[in-house]
């Protein structure tokens, strides 16, 4: 998202830039643009540089003054892209600096009602006695959730046939229908339709039980080991003052810590993750290693 920003850091002023880059920032970034711009703000305007599988608007933030300006509001996708594509014009690690993680978001394995296993033991004995038959819904090759599918079919070790999407939309209309069989959904989109009774969730990717669906188990309850969590963190070019990312950092995590903030989140299936910029830094690491081995492994190639 772009937008004007004016703060100040360790007593001296940084003048408004014309661009501060966020992007895949749905539920809390005006509370977090808010917090950022709350001393010594002019404006902010939102908008956002899409296409590329999110690479045009990080290679514009790359390519950006390291002078505090300017801000990327990243997920998952840049820790995939990196094994994902096979030419980028960065290299997402070495380019940029993390200030601060914000949240992490559990997505969900769903299926229609009317598909014939209730729980994840169920749904594998099925696959295994239909091998190649259960369809795989995704919002697009290399996407998050189609990962979190593949990540899945490794370690139950069925097959299933994956279906991609032109995004989760689309996707989540099918499954509704009945025309594929499952997806691992993000909650924030599958939350309603599950306590609709129109998909049926059978686990939540994340490590843990999610209090906005107490009654759902683990993947990992039933694959040890097993996790796939959505996030979305900050990040600034590479050679950002100090000074200036920690300021952003402290920033942020004090937006974070507000009760309000935490029960928006919590409402909405989110967990604050809030930490230091070394703490994200290798998380980012740790990601890209995670999902390049998952991406290598099914020989998956967006190009």
């Amino acid at each position: 998202m772009i937008g004007k920003l004016s703060v100040s850091v360790h007593g001296s002023q940084i003048q408004a830039h014309p661009l501060i880059e966020f992007r895949n920032w749905q539920y809390v970034i005006p509370n977090i643009c808010l917090s950022l711009v709350r001393f010594e703000s002019k404006s902010i305007e939102r908008g956002s540089r899409p296409g590329g599988a999110g690479n045009i608007g990080t290679e514009a933030v790359v390519r950006s003054p390291p002078d505090g300006y300017t801000l990327l509001m990243i997920d998952v996708s840049p820790a995939i892209n990196a094994t994902l594509f096979n030419k980028l014009n960065f290299d997402f690690i070495r380019d940029i600096a993390p200030v601060a993680n914000i949240v992490r978001v559990p997505n969900v394995m769903v299926v229609n009602p009317a598909f014939p296993a209730k729980t994840v033991p169920e749904f594998i004995a099925y696959a295994k006695a239909n091998p190649g038959k259960i369809s795989l819904a995704s919002a697009g090759i290399g996407t998050p959730n189609h990962l979190s599918g593949e990540l899945f079919k490794a370690m139950a070790g069925i097959d299933m046939a994956h279906v991609p999407y032109r995004g989760g939309g689309p996707a989540i209309a099918d499954l509704l229908g009945g025309q594929v069989d499952v997806t691992f959904a993000v909650v924030t989109t599958a939350i309603e339709y599950i306590r609709a009774g129109k998909l049926r969730a059978l686990a939540v990717t994340t490590a843990t039980r999610q209090e906005v669906l107490p009654d759902v188990p683990t993947v990992g309850e039933f694959l040890p080991g097993y996790e796939a969590r959505g996030w979305y963190g900050v990040v600034v070019p590479k050679a950002t003052p100090v000074e200036i990312v920690g300021k952003l950092n402290q920033e942020i995590n004090a937006a974070l810590a507000d009760p309000n903030m935490k029960k928006r989140l919590t409402e909405l299936g989110v967990a604050v993750f809030a930490g230091s910029p070394a703490d994200f830094g290798k998380f980012i690491a740790d990601e890209t290693e995670k999902w390049g081995k998952v991406i290598r492994a099914a020989n998956i190639n967006a190009e």
